[in-house]
Protein backbone atom coordinates (compact mmCIF):
# COMPACT_ATOMS: atom_id res chain seq x y z
CA UNK A 1 0.00 0.00 0.00
CA UNK A 2 1.47 3.40 -0.94
CA UNK A 3 1.54 5.98 1.68
CA UNK A 4 -0.82 8.45 1.66
CA UNK A 5 1.38 11.47 2.79
CA UNK A 6 4.15 10.41 -0.14
CA UNK A 7 1.73 9.83 -3.24
CA UNK A 8 3.49 13.44 -4.40
CA UNK A 9 6.83 13.36 -3.11
CA UNK A 10 7.98 9.67 -3.75
CA UNK A 11 7.59 9.85 -7.65
CA UNK A 12 10.16 12.26 -7.23
CA UNK A 13 12.82 9.71 -6.56
CA UNK A 14 12.58 7.58 -8.46
CA UNK A 15 15.27 8.75 -10.11
CA UNK A 16 18.72 7.88 -9.03
CA UNK A 17 20.50 11.43 -8.92
CA UNK A 18 17.25 12.51 -6.45
CA UNK A 19 17.60 9.34 -4.24
CA UNK A 20 21.17 9.92 -4.11
CA UNK A 21 20.97 13.93 -2.86
CA UNK A 22 18.16 12.43 -0.66
CA UNK A 23 20.55 10.10 1.34
CA UNK A 24 23.10 12.53 1.38
CA UNK A 25 20.57 14.83 3.18
CA UNK A 26 19.40 11.91 5.51
CA UNK A 27 22.70 11.16 6.53
CA UNK A 28 23.16 14.15 7.63
CA UNK A 29 20.39 14.52 9.93
CA UNK A 30 21.26 11.31 11.31
CA UNK A 31 24.72 12.44 11.84
CA UNK A 32 23.25 15.34 14.09
CA UNK A 33 21.01 13.68 16.47
CA UNK A 34 23.63 11.19 16.55
CA UNK A 35 25.67 13.20 17.80
CA UNK A 36 23.38 14.75 20.50
CA UNK A 37 22.11 10.71 21.35
CA UNK A 38 25.94 9.47 21.96
CA UNK A 39 26.12 12.38 24.61
CA UNK A 40 22.88 10.98 26.31
CA UNK A 41 23.91 7.46 26.26
CA UNK A 42 27.25 7.88 28.25
CA UNK A 43 25.97 8.90 30.93
CA UNK A 44 24.51 5.33 32.01
CA UNK A 45 27.43 3.62 30.82
CA UNK A 46 30.01 6.38 32.90
CA UNK A 47 28.22 6.62 36.41
CA UNK A 48 24.92 4.90 36.18
CA UNK A 49 26.79 1.35 37.85
CA UNK A 50 27.94 3.73 40.62
CA UNK A 51 24.72 5.34 41.49
CA UNK A 52 23.60 2.52 41.86
CA UNK A 53 26.24 0.73 44.62
CA UNK A 54 25.94 4.50 46.20
CA UNK A 55 22.23 4.80 46.91
CA UNK A 56 22.00 0.92 47.15
CA UNK A 57 25.19 0.05 49.30
CA UNK A 58 26.12 -3.43 47.62
CA UNK A 59 28.26 -3.82 44.92
CA UNK A 60 26.16 -7.31 44.19
CA UNK A 61 23.66 -4.75 43.12
CA UNK A 62 25.97 -2.14 40.67
CA UNK A 63 24.88 -3.92 37.63
CA UNK A 64 21.17 -3.25 37.92
CA UNK A 65 21.45 -0.24 35.88
CA UNK A 66 22.54 -1.94 32.97
CA UNK A 67 19.97 -4.55 33.31
CA UNK A 68 17.21 -1.90 33.59
CA UNK A 69 18.13 0.48 30.98
CA UNK A 70 18.79 -2.33 28.46
CA UNK A 71 15.30 -3.87 29.52
CA UNK A 72 14.05 -0.88 28.99
CA UNK A 73 16.04 -0.61 25.34
CA UNK A 74 14.25 -3.69 24.66
CA UNK A 75 11.05 -2.38 25.18
CA UNK A 76 11.28 0.67 23.45
CA UNK A 77 13.36 -0.94 20.36
CA UNK A 78 10.03 -3.10 20.04
CA UNK A 79 7.65 -0.14 20.23
CA UNK A 80 10.05 1.86 18.08
CA UNK A 81 10.01 -0.52 15.06
CA UNK A 82 6.26 -0.87 14.87
CA UNK A 83 5.97 2.76 15.18
CA UNK A 84 8.49 2.68 12.49
CA UNK A 85 6.39 0.26 10.36
CA UNK A 86 3.42 2.69 10.33
CA UNK A 87 4.84 6.02 10.68
CA UNK A 88 8.47 6.08 9.77
CA UNK A 89 11.64 6.71 10.92
CA UNK A 90 11.18 10.14 11.67
CA UNK A 91 8.25 9.81 14.39
CA UNK A 92 9.37 6.54 16.03
CA UNK A 93 12.83 7.49 16.55
CA UNK A 94 11.50 11.36 17.91
CA UNK A 95 9.51 9.38 20.24
CA UNK A 96 12.29 7.40 21.19
CA UNK A 97 14.58 10.01 22.32
CA UNK A 98 12.25 12.06 24.09
CA UNK A 99 11.35 9.08 26.08
CA UNK A 100 14.79 8.62 26.52
CA UNK A 101 15.10 12.61 27.80
CA UNK A 102 12.64 12.18 30.08
CA UNK A 103 13.89 8.75 32.03
CA UNK A 104 17.23 11.33 32.31
CA UNK A 105 15.69 13.78 34.43
CA UNK A 106 13.56 11.76 36.15
CA UNK A 107 16.86 9.58 37.39
CA UNK A 108 18.31 13.13 38.25
CA UNK A 109 15.16 13.57 40.43
CA UNK A 110 15.14 10.02 41.99
CA UNK A 111 18.86 10.90 43.11
CA UNK A 112 17.76 14.04 44.45
CA UNK A 113 15.27 12.63 46.83
CA UNK A 114 16.85 9.19 47.20
CA UNK A 115 14.24 7.30 46.05
CA UNK A 116 15.50 3.79 44.94
CA UNK A 117 12.40 2.95 43.32
CA UNK A 118 11.80 6.04 41.18
CA UNK A 119 15.24 5.47 40.31
CA UNK A 120 14.81 1.86 38.89
CA UNK A 121 11.71 3.32 37.07
CA UNK A 122 13.51 6.52 35.61
CA UNK A 123 16.37 4.03 34.48
CA UNK A 124 13.95 1.66 32.46
CA UNK A 125 12.53 4.80 30.41
CA UNK A 126 16.02 5.96 30.05
CA UNK A 127 16.58 2.82 28.19
CA UNK A 128 14.43 3.99 25.47
CA UNK A 129 17.10 6.64 24.54
CA UNK A 130 20.19 3.75 24.31
CA UNK A 131 18.13 1.42 22.01
CA UNK A 132 16.84 4.63 19.86
CA UNK A 133 20.52 5.47 19.26
CA UNK A 134 20.92 2.39 17.78
CA UNK A 135 17.90 2.50 15.53
CA UNK A 136 19.02 5.34 14.12
CA UNK A 137 21.69 3.26 11.76
CA UNK A 138 19.34 2.06 10.22
CA UNK A 139 17.90 5.58 8.83
CA UNK A 140 20.99 5.73 6.96
CA UNK A 141 20.10 2.39 5.15
CA UNK A 142 16.70 3.03 4.11
CA UNK A 143 18.08 4.62 0.40
CA UNK A 144 21.61 3.18 0.52
CA UNK A 145 22.46 0.98 -2.66
CA UNK A 146 23.07 -3.01 -1.34
CA UNK A 147 26.98 -2.28 -1.85
CA UNK A 148 27.20 0.58 0.36
CA UNK A 149 25.09 -0.20 3.25
CA UNK A 150 27.98 -1.59 5.71
CA UNK A 151 29.39 2.43 4.77
CA UNK A 152 26.02 4.47 5.23
CA UNK A 153 25.76 2.51 8.89
CA UNK A 154 29.26 3.24 9.98
CA UNK A 155 28.48 7.07 9.24
CA UNK A 156 25.58 7.12 11.57
CA UNK A 157 27.39 5.21 14.17
CA UNK A 158 30.34 7.23 13.62
CA UNK A 159 29.00 10.79 13.91
CA UNK A 160 27.96 9.10 17.87
CA UNK A 161 31.57 9.16 19.05
CA UNK A 162 31.57 13.30 19.76
CA UNK A 163 28.90 12.99 22.06
CA UNK A 164 29.60 9.40 23.62
CA UNK A 165 33.62 10.08 24.18
CA UNK A 166 33.04 13.71 25.32
CA UNK A 167 30.22 12.44 27.89
CA UNK A 168 32.48 10.13 30.44
CA UNK A 169 35.16 12.69 30.04
CA UNK A 170 32.78 15.60 31.44
CA UNK A 171 32.18 13.64 34.52
CA UNK A 172 33.68 15.77 36.89
CA UNK A 173 32.86 19.10 35.67
CA UNK A 174 29.46 17.63 35.44
CA UNK A 175 29.42 16.81 39.33
CA UNK A 176 30.28 19.86 40.07
CA UNK A 177 27.43 21.78 37.90
CA UNK A 178 25.09 18.76 40.07
CA UNK A 179 26.83 19.87 43.37
CA UNK A 180 26.48 23.47 42.92
CA UNK A 181 22.91 22.63 42.62
CA UNK A 182 22.28 20.64 45.58
CA UNK A 183 22.54 17.47 43.65
CA UNK A 184 24.14 14.46 44.17
CA UNK A 185 27.59 14.49 41.68
CA UNK A 186 26.58 11.16 40.11
CA UNK A 187 23.44 12.89 38.90
CA UNK A 188 25.40 15.37 36.51
CA UNK A 189 25.63 13.16 33.51
CA UNK A 190 22.14 12.17 33.47
CA UNK A 191 21.02 16.21 33.28
CA UNK A 192 23.18 16.27 30.14
CA UNK A 193 21.87 13.06 28.85
CA UNK A 194 18.46 14.25 29.46
CA UNK A 195 19.15 17.79 27.48
CA UNK A 196 20.41 15.57 24.76
CA UNK A 197 18.57 12.78 24.04
CA UNK A 198 15.23 15.78 23.89
CA UNK A 199 17.49 17.99 21.58
CA UNK A 200 18.39 14.65 19.52
CA UNK A 201 14.35 13.72 19.03
CA UNK A 202 14.01 17.56 17.89
CA UNK A 203 16.66 17.56 15.27
CA UNK A 204 14.67 14.16 13.37
CA UNK A 205 11.41 15.25 14.27
CA UNK A 206 11.93 18.65 12.37
CA UNK A 207 14.48 17.89 9.58
CA UNK A 208 14.20 14.17 8.38
CA UNK A 209 11.24 15.29 6.03
CA UNK A 210 10.86 13.65 3.58
CA UNK A 211 11.55 10.17 5.68
CA UNK A 212 13.14 8.00 3.91
CA UNK A 213 12.08 4.89 5.33
CA UNK A 214 8.55 5.76 3.95
CA UNK A 215 10.27 6.82 0.88
CA UNK A 216 12.00 3.15 0.38
CA UNK A 217 9.02 1.35 1.19
CA UNK A 218 6.40 3.42 -1.15
CA UNK A 219 9.12 2.70 -4.12
CA UNK A 220 9.69 -0.57 -3.24
CA UNK A 221 5.19 -1.16 -3.66
CA UNK A 222 6.17 0.70 -7.30
CA UNK A 223 9.58 -0.61 -8.63
CA UNK A 224 12.01 1.85 -10.19
CA UNK A 225 12.29 1.44 -13.58
CA UNK A 226 16.03 2.00 -13.17
CA UNK A 227 16.37 -0.89 -10.48
CA UNK A 228 18.94 -3.24 -11.26
CA UNK A 229 18.54 -5.45 -8.22
CA UNK A 230 16.17 -8.32 -8.34
CA UNK A 231 13.31 -8.14 -5.98
CA UNK A 232 14.16 -10.10 -2.66
CA UNK A 233 11.77 -12.23 -0.71
CA UNK A 234 8.80 -11.13 1.39
CA UNK A 235 10.12 -12.76 3.91
CA UNK A 236 13.54 -12.13 6.33
CA UNK A 237 15.95 -14.39 5.02
CA UNK A 238 19.07 -16.87 7.06
CA UNK A 239 21.02 -13.67 7.13
CA UNK A 240 18.66 -11.59 9.57
CA UNK A 241 19.06 -14.60 11.93
CA UNK A 242 22.88 -15.10 11.94
CA UNK A 243 22.90 -11.11 12.04
CA UNK A 244 20.38 -11.08 15.16
CA UNK A 245 23.09 -13.75 16.78
CA UNK A 246 26.58 -12.15 15.83
CA UNK A 247 24.83 -8.32 17.60
CA UNK A 248 23.20 -10.69 20.25
CA UNK A 249 26.40 -12.15 21.36
CA UNK A 250 29.00 -9.47 21.02
CA UNK A 251 26.02 -6.73 22.94
CA UNK A 252 26.25 -9.49 25.98
CA UNK A 253 30.20 -9.79 26.10
CA UNK A 254 30.70 -6.28 25.87
CA UNK A 255 27.73 -4.64 28.16
CA UNK A 256 29.18 -7.68 31.22
CA UNK A 257 33.03 -6.03 30.56
CA UNK A 258 32.32 -2.58 30.46
CA UNK A 259 29.99 -2.26 33.47
CA UNK A 260 31.73 -3.30 36.26
CA UNK A 261 34.85 -1.76 35.03
CA UNK A 262 34.25 1.61 36.87
CA UNK A 263 33.02 -0.26 39.91
CA UNK A 264 36.46 -2.78 39.86
CA UNK A 265 38.36 0.79 38.85
CA UNK A 266 37.42 2.60 42.09
CA UNK A 267 37.45 -0.29 44.22
CA UNK A 268 41.37 -0.14 43.36
CA UNK A 269 41.65 3.95 43.86
CA UNK A 270 41.09 5.10 40.77
CA UNK A 271 39.51 8.60 40.29
CA UNK A 272 36.84 9.34 38.50
CA UNK A 273 38.98 11.58 36.13
CA UNK A 274 40.46 8.42 35.61
CA UNK A 275 37.34 5.95 35.05
CA UNK A 276 35.86 9.15 32.36
CA UNK A 277 38.95 8.77 30.23
CA UNK A 278 38.78 4.27 30.34
CA UNK A 279 35.08 4.91 29.57
CA UNK A 280 35.60 7.33 26.97
CA UNK A 281 38.12 5.69 24.90
CA UNK A 282 36.43 2.29 24.94
CA UNK A 283 33.06 4.11 23.74
CA UNK A 284 35.32 5.61 21.30
CA UNK A 285 36.84 2.56 20.13
CA UNK A 286 32.90 1.72 19.85
CA UNK A 287 32.09 4.01 17.19
CA UNK A 288 35.15 5.74 15.75
CA UNK A 289 36.24 2.92 13.47
CA UNK A 290 32.66 2.53 12.13
CA UNK A 291 33.84 4.35 8.71
CA UNK A 292 36.70 2.08 8.21
CA UNK A 293 34.71 -0.88 9.43
CA UNK A 294 31.78 -0.48 7.25
CA UNK A 295 34.28 -0.09 4.61
CA UNK A 296 35.93 -3.77 5.13
CA UNK A 297 31.67 -4.89 5.69
CA UNK A 298 31.19 -4.12 2.22
CA UNK A 299 33.96 -5.44 0.95
CA UNK A 300 35.66 -7.91 2.95
CA UNK A 301 32.18 -9.45 3.69
CA UNK A 302 29.98 -9.52 6.70
CA UNK A 303 31.35 -12.97 7.89
CA UNK A 304 34.85 -12.49 7.81
CA UNK A 305 34.40 -8.91 9.97
CA UNK A 306 31.93 -11.20 12.37
CA UNK A 307 34.69 -13.16 13.24
CA UNK A 308 36.76 -10.40 13.45
CA UNK A 309 34.64 -9.45 16.22
CA UNK A 310 34.57 -12.72 18.14
CA UNK A 311 38.83 -12.69 18.14
CA UNK A 312 38.69 -9.00 19.30
CA UNK A 313 36.58 -9.59 21.91
CA UNK A 314 37.95 -12.89 23.08
CA UNK A 315 41.77 -10.89 23.36
CA UNK A 316 39.90 -7.87 25.74
CA UNK A 317 38.74 -10.26 27.83
CA UNK A 318 42.05 -12.10 28.46
CA UNK A 319 44.01 -8.42 28.42
CA UNK A 320 41.36 -7.19 30.93
CA UNK A 321 41.32 -10.26 32.98
CA UNK A 322 45.55 -10.49 33.05
CA UNK A 323 45.91 -6.11 33.35
CA UNK A 324 47.30 -5.33 36.94
CA UNK A 325 44.00 -3.72 38.27
CA UNK A 326 46.28 -0.19 39.47
CA UNK A 327 47.64 -0.48 35.36
CA UNK A 328 45.74 2.66 33.73
CA UNK A 329 47.72 1.69 30.43
CA UNK A 330 46.19 -2.25 30.21
CA UNK A 331 43.10 -1.26 31.52
CA UNK A 332 42.69 1.50 27.94
CA UNK A 333 43.73 -1.42 26.25
CA UNK A 334 41.63 -4.35 27.27
CA UNK A 335 38.30 -1.32 27.10
CA UNK A 336 39.55 -0.25 23.85
CA UNK A 337 39.75 -3.87 22.38
CA UNK A 338 36.19 -4.52 23.80
CA UNK A 339 34.46 -1.44 22.08
CA UNK A 340 36.63 -2.45 18.86
CA UNK A 341 35.03 -5.94 19.00
CA UNK A 342 31.49 -4.89 19.84
CA UNK A 343 31.95 -2.27 16.39
CA UNK A 344 32.84 -5.22 14.45
CA UNK A 345 30.18 -7.02 15.22
CA UNK A 346 27.92 -4.35 15.13
CA UNK A 347 28.05 -3.31 11.65
CA UNK A 348 28.34 -6.76 10.22
CA UNK A 349 25.57 -7.54 11.78
CA UNK A 350 23.46 -4.93 11.24
CA UNK A 351 24.35 -5.21 7.17
CA UNK A 352 23.41 -8.76 7.26
CA UNK A 353 20.01 -7.63 8.63
CA UNK A 354 19.46 -5.14 6.05
CA UNK A 355 20.32 -7.41 3.29
CA UNK A 356 18.00 -10.25 4.53
CA UNK A 357 14.96 -7.46 4.66
CA UNK A 358 12.90 -5.38 2.46
CA UNK A 359 10.72 -2.51 3.69
CA UNK A 360 8.14 -4.29 3.82
CA UNK A 361 9.17 -6.14 7.45
CA UNK A 362 12.28 -3.93 7.67
CA UNK A 363 11.48 -1.87 10.31
CA UNK A 364 9.42 -4.65 12.14
CA UNK A 365 12.48 -6.87 11.78
CA UNK A 366 14.92 -4.54 12.87
CA UNK A 367 12.54 -4.15 16.14
CA UNK A 368 12.59 -7.31 16.93
CA UNK A 369 16.45 -7.52 16.67
CA UNK A 370 17.23 -5.04 18.92
CA UNK A 371 14.94 -5.88 21.67
CA UNK A 372 17.05 -9.42 21.30
CA UNK A 373 19.77 -7.30 21.62
CA UNK A 374 18.68 -5.09 24.53
CA UNK A 375 17.49 -8.18 26.53
CA UNK A 376 20.86 -9.77 26.48
CA UNK A 377 22.32 -6.35 27.08
CA UNK A 378 19.94 -6.65 30.42
CA UNK A 379 21.12 -10.12 31.14
CA UNK A 380 24.40 -9.07 30.66
CA UNK A 381 24.57 -6.14 32.98
CA UNK A 382 22.63 -8.05 35.64
CA UNK A 383 25.01 -10.74 35.88
CA UNK A 384 27.85 -9.22 35.84
CA UNK A 385 27.75 -7.87 39.19
CA UNK A 386 26.69 -11.19 40.67
CA UNK A 387 29.75 -12.65 38.89
CA UNK A 388 32.28 -10.26 39.81
CA UNK A 389 30.81 -10.60 43.52
CA UNK A 390 31.16 -13.84 43.35
CA UNK A 391 34.32 -14.33 41.57
CA UNK A 392 36.34 -11.48 40.42
CA UNK A 393 36.73 -9.24 37.77
CA UNK A 394 39.51 -11.12 35.78
CA UNK A 395 37.02 -14.06 35.85
CA UNK A 396 34.04 -11.80 35.17
CA UNK A 397 36.71 -10.73 31.74
CA UNK A 398 37.39 -14.17 31.00
CA UNK A 399 33.57 -15.64 31.08
CA UNK A 400 32.66 -12.14 28.69
CA UNK A 401 35.84 -13.14 25.89
CA UNK A 402 35.00 -16.89 25.64
CA UNK A 403 31.26 -16.27 25.48
CA UNK A 404 32.37 -14.37 21.81
CA UNK A 405 33.26 -17.67 20.77
CA UNK A 406 30.22 -18.91 20.37
CA UNK A 407 30.00 -17.03 17.18
CA UNK A 408 32.32 -19.37 15.43
CA UNK A 409 30.29 -22.08 14.74
CA UNK A 410 27.02 -20.16 13.79
CA UNK A 411 28.82 -18.43 11.48
CA UNK A 412 30.46 -22.12 10.09
CA UNK A 413 26.51 -23.43 10.22
CA UNK A 414 25.90 -20.02 8.18
CA UNK A 415 28.37 -20.98 5.23
CA UNK A 416 27.56 -24.65 5.00
CA UNK A 417 24.10 -23.79 5.01
CA UNK A 418 24.07 -21.10 1.90
CA UNK A 419 26.50 -23.67 0.28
Amino acid sequence: MVSPELTEVAPGYRDATAREALQRRTLWVVVASQVLGGAGLAAGITVGALLAEQMLGAQSMSGLPAALFTLGAAVAAFLVGRVTQRRGRRIGLALGFGAGGVGALAVVLAAALGNVPLLFVALFVYGAGTATNLQARYAGTDLAPAHRRGTAVSVAMVSTTVGAVAGPNLVTPLGATATALGLPALAGPFLLAGVAYVAAGGVLLALLRPDPFLVARDLADQPMPDAAEAAPPQRPGIGATVGAVVMVLTQVAMIAVMTMTPVHMRAHHHGMSAIGLVIGIHVGAMYLPSLVTGRLVDRVGRVPMAVAAAITLLLAGATAALAPADSMPWLIVALALLGLGWNFGLISGTALVVDATVPANRARTQGSIDVLIALGGAGGGAMSGVVMAATSYATLSLLGGALSLLLLPVLVWTRRSRG
